[in-house]
């Protein structure tokens, strides 16, 4: 059997089964046929047997070529699941696989942008576009990730046939698991003003938002005009699209919203996952007390 057809096999099962988001099944796939060429395997049987000496000298061959225990981390929960399946299909015993432990990650808290900030991007990205539709097609973008949390690759899975926005919207997010969110008025607008303004033929089922040439509007295009509108203010490299989504949760907690209906918003899996806004909330209010209170002798 060639590599191809194992990897092909591998992300059918992945987007069919699974239902991993188009960047996790290329991500899997490629860490995949790098464990396949390393080894020189080429059938199911074989990647079955792989044990945990291999895994871990296969990890340690990709550490010494530079990659970051971030890196190596997503390897081995990558390479354990295709080990799993490779295991399913060939009816190995479940659950026998090589066992390894991945290293461990310090997860550095979300970095939000402020409230103004916020504002002033999603004004100056339509304000220097290129043309004026397009302008309003990133301020819409933006404003669904500040105004309604939504995630990059959910604002741009929106389809034609969602618009006009009600007060709420389904949203279909990781894992598949849908969520619904509130529109508030600003957002309606703006994509309401986006789609009277876009030249191309929006078709129920099709992309919303979409490119110049009128193909599907890719996230390297909306990351490049928030780089573009960072440069323009000063602001940090760590001002990003997903920055706004941080900025929509510590800007809610802020105001008094509760953990639970948060992780909802969000639509986190768990709630450790939405507690980790706690502490960035804390740090705000300690910067701010620093700032507001400086010790003398300072």
């Amino acid at each position: 059997m060639s590599i191809g057809a194992l990897l092909n096999e591998w992300r059918e099962h992945l987007e069919s089964a699974r239902r991993r988001s188009p960047h996790t099944v290329r991500a899997y796939v490629a860490t995949a046929e790098r464990l396949l060429l390393a080894q020189g395997l080429s059938d199911w049987d074989a990647i079955a047997t792989i044990g945990t000496r291999d895994l871990r000298s296969h990890l340690a061959a990709r550490r010494a070529e530079g990659i970051n225990n971030a890196s190596a981390a997503r390897e081995l929960s990558a390479l354990k699941a295709f080990i799993a399946f490779a295991r399913e299909k060939t009816g190995a015993e479940p659950g026998s696989g090589p066992r390894l432990r991945g290293p461990r990650i310090k997860k550095g808290l979300p970095r939000p942008v402020t409230p103004d900030e916020a504002v002033n991007m999603v004004d100056l990205v339509g304000q220097s576009a290129k043309s004026d539709w397009t302008g309003k097609r990133d301020a819409a973008v933006l404003l669904l990730m500040y105004g309604a949390g939504l995630r990059i690759a959910e604002a741009l899975s929106l389809t034609a046939d969602q618009v006009p926005l009600s007060e709420t919207l389904v949203v279909t997010g990781k894992g598949n698991k849908q969520r619904v969110v509130p529109m508030i008025a600003i957002i309606r607008d703006a994509v309401a003003a986006y789609v009277a303004a876009c030249p191309h033929d929006l078709r129920d089922g099709e992309p919303l938002f979409r490119g110049v040439r009128g193909g599907p509007l890719s996230q390297g295009a909306v990351q490049k005009a928030m780089a573009r509108v960072r440069t323009a203010l000063g602001l940090p490299s760590t001002a990003t699209p997903h920055a706004l989504r941080h900025s929509f949760a510590t800007h809610l907690l802020s105001a008094g919203a509760d953990l639970r209906s948060l992780q909802e918003l969000l639509g986190h899996a768990s709630l450790g996952s939405t507690q980790i806004y706690t502490q960035v909330d804390a740090a705000r209010m300690l910067d701010a007390y620093r700032s507001a209170h400086p010790r003398e002798g300072d």
